[in-house]
C-alpha cells in the first residue's frame, strides 16, 4: 500500500551528502546507522562533481551518501552530519518522497525511533 505523507505527520525523508571517499562515506553511514539517525544508507562511488569553490572551478570524484530517515529527524541528522563530515560547506539536502511503500516507512520509522 502506498503512503503518502500527507497520510503521515512523521514523513520519510532521504537525505543527501557527497564525501571524498569511499572510507569516509562508510564511516558517516556507519555512524547515522548506529546513532538511529537514519535506517538505511547508500553509497554510491564515481560521483563526477564541478563546482565553484574560492573563486575557483573545481573537479572531484565523491561517493554520494543517501540515508533514509523520518522527517522527525531533520534537525538532529543535519547537526549529525555537519559536525562528522570533513568539508568545511558539506552539501547536506532532504527530499520527502511524494509515496512510498507503506511497511518499509513502518520499518524505516521503527528504526529510527528505536532506543535499543
Amino acid at each position: 500500500m502506498p503512503q503518502t505523507p500527507q497520510d503521515n505527520l512523521d514523513a520519510m525523508l532521504l537525505v543527501i551528502t557527497s564525501l571524498p571517499s569511499v572510507d569516509t562515506a562508510k564511516a558517516l553511514a556507519k555512524d547515522l546507522i548506529e546513532s538511529r539517525l537514519a535506517a538505511c544508507v547508500q553509497l554510491q562511488e564515481g560521483i563526477q562533481s564541478l563546482y565553484r569553490w574560492e573563486g575557483k572551478i573545481c573537479e572531484a570524484q565523491e561517493v554520494l551518501l543517501s540515508a533514509k530517515t523520518m522527517a522527525t529527524k531533520w534537525a538532529e541528522i543535519s547537526a549529525f552530519i555537519q559536525d562528522k563530515h570533513p568539508y568545511e560547506l558539506p552539501e547536506i539536502l532532504a527530499f520527502s518522497p511524494e509515496q512510498y511503500e507503506y511497511q518499509y516507512g513502518k520499518w524505516a520509522k521503527s528504526e529510527v525511533n528505536s532506543k535499543s
